[in-house]
């Protein structure tokens, strides 16, 4: 599988590794929970394969990308309903 297929899968998950974590660690705070998602979604994509082989050449840049769509997916599920408790 080429990597940006790779990548489009993995970030397509990434709702679904929030919401796990969410459930996991709610009682933790949101910077340890932000570190589980993004070590999960990291292994998921095989980051240090992707970086050995080349397929990432600036692996700061990428992590900073993965953590910016993390905390968007967040913002975005913290202003659905998903957020709201059940009465």
């Amino acid at each position: 599988m080429n990597f940006l297929s790779k990548l489009l899968q993995g970030i397509s998950f990434v709702p679904a590794v929030v919401s796990a974590i969410e459930g996991l660690f709610g009682g933790r705070s949101g910077a340890d929970k932000k570190d589980a998602a993004m070590s999960f979604v990291q292994a998921a994509l095989s980051i240090s394969d992707a970086v050995t082989n080349r397929q990432i050449v600036d692996e700061v840049k990428f992590k900073e990308g993965l953590s910016k769509v993390i905390d968007g997916t967040v913002e975005c599920l913290n202003s659905s309903i998903w957020a709201k408790t059940q009465p």
